[in-house]
């Protein structure tokens, strides 16, 4: 027993740099033991289903920050806050617009709603094998082929720090009387320099998800969610932050979040500016980069890319012969760097305002390190063809919800062309499905999962934890040769 205690000591007594959430970076904002304060709703200290004082008093204040109407806490995440507004604004069995590139919080929703999910795929960046942003007229279109859609969400900023023109967006899904939805779980210091991009709070959309621990001094699993407008009901949002919140909220978590406000008033512009000088600096340097590439505001203006967050470091190795696995290895074996994750050409290191010059120094030489390397061995020895781990829109089969009810078997992945998937399969961090229950499985998402594990990165979602089987629903299905295998 205190094997985990343990290992979390040792983790945060090593030389491990932190480039992944949470946003402190291992910093203390406080010394006081966490022990101290773990208490219950006594007296004297609020309650946060029903806020009336201290809690209240803290949340209009971080309204005040942010400039939205209502802002609640949350304390179980981003994924709690989605829950709660897929829920309050769609009726069970509704249809819904949403960004295929959304995290597995709103498959949640729309399966425990029994919604009838709209898919709409965002842009693709070849260069670097992202996604791109949300096309304001693919919203428009998708609407206007399906009226009854109830609600629109979107996902801004993506992982990578990719933003899209949420008021177009937001413009557009008005017109319909409905709301939109923008998980911007990444995007909780967006508003608090000049050169970070926009929350979608001030660009209009209705109702808008932060995860503080992402990019903010807090503690994990502290969220935020803002409404905005009078299409959506906080009577309605309430009830439902009611039944996807813990019942016994942390007071720890709380009082970091209140802390990390304080800290931000006290002390956020100038820790903002510091900040973004030494960002600036880092993006500069990597231009001296030969091989390895790192995503940069070049990319605005494209892919329907319509801001760039530069507090995400998007390396890409694209064409080296490194996949995004061998690099992040690289960064945390060799240099004592912990990215926050790879993928199948890059890896990702999340920064925030606690981040030292040290520690991004390091990360900067060990990328030139690499580089070297790369340029001395690896383009005589390892060069690969680009791989493309871009999937078209999903055919829909099934609801996720309708799965439930179908009779099923068990086949092997690489035979299941042409059969309906009762399973997710995703790579997890982010949480974006590949494939969700009910679609087909084309010979093109066969081909992606493959290039993912020759590149080392395991799928996450099926039921058989060796990966070779998936469950599909028991039905004749004329097997097609959808897509390149």
């Amino acid at each position: 027993m205190g094997t985990l205690y343990k290992r979390l000591m040792e983790y945060g007594n090593s030389d491990y740099y932190p480039f992944h959430m949470p946003g402190h970076k291992r910093n203390c904002l406080s010394e006081t033991n966490p022990y101290a304060y773990d208490i219950t709703e006594i007296d004297g200290f609020d309650n946060l289903h029903e806020p009336e004082g201290i809690l209240r008093i803290a949340m209009d204040e971080a309204a005040n920050l942010y400039g939205t109407q209502k802002t609640y806490f949350m304390v179980n995440g981003s994924s709690g806050g989605i829950l709660a507004a897929v829920w309050s604004c769609v009726n069970r069995k509704g249809k819904i617009l949403v960004a295929r590139n959304c995290h597995k919080s709103v498959y949640n929703a729309v399966y425990l709603k029994e919604l009838n999910p709209i898919y709409l795929c965002p842009e693709y960046v070849d260069e670097f094998g992202i996604n791109g942003g949300i096309n304001p007229l693919d919203v428009e279109r998708e609407l206007n082929e399906n009226n009854d859609v109830q609600a629109v969400i979107i996902t801004s900023p993506t992982y990578e720090g990719i933003v899209s023109d949420v008021k177009a967006i937001a413009d557009i899904v008005h017109k319909r009387g409905i709301p939109l939805i923008v998980d911007e779980a990444h995007g909780a210091h967006f508003s608090m320099h000049e050169e970070l991009p926009e929350s979608a709070v001030i660009q209009g959309a209705d109702i808008v998800i932060q995860s503080m621990h992402k990019t903010l001094p807090a503690l994990t699993q502290t969220a935020l969610l803002h409404l905005n407008g009078k299409i959506v009901s906080s009577d309605a949002v309430e009830k439902c932050l009611r039944i996807f919140q813990t019942s016994s909220p942390s007071y720890v978590l709380m009082a970091s979040m209140d802390e990390c406000f304080n800290k931000l008033q006290s002390e956020g512009v100038s820790m903002f500016d510091i900040y973004i000088k030494r960002m600036n600096a880092i993006y500069s340097h990597c231009e001296g980069l030969t091989h390895l590439k790192v995503l940069n505001r070049k990319v605005v203006g494209s892919h329907a890319v319509y801001d760039f967050d530069i507090s995400k470091l998007v390396i890409s190795a694209k064409g080296t012969g490194y996949s995004g696995n061998t690099l992040y290895k690289e960064l945390t074996d060799k240099f004592h760097l912990q990215p926050e994750m790879a993928a199948g050409d890059y890896v990702i290191a999340m920064t925030s305002i606690m981040d030292s010059q040290e520690g991004l120094l390091r990360l900067f030489k060990a990328l030139v390190e690499i580089d070297r390397d790369i340029r001395v061995y690896g383009l005589k020895s390892f060069f690969v063809n680009h791989n493309d781990y871009h999937i078209e829109k999903p055919v829909v089969i099934k609801t996720i919800s309708e799965v439930d009810g179908c009779s099923k078997e068990i086949v092997k992945l690489d035979n299941s062309a042409g059969k309906i998937s009762a399973e997710y399969l995703y790579l997890y961090p982010p949480g974006i499905p590949i494939l969700a229950p009910g679609e087909l499985i084309t010979g093109e998402i066969l081909g992606v999962i493959r290039k993912y594990r020759e590149s080392g990165l395991n799928i996450h979602g099926l039921e058989d934890r060796t990966g070779n089987m998936i469950n599909v629903l028991k039905e004749e299905f004329k097997v097609w040769n959808f897509g390149k295998g």
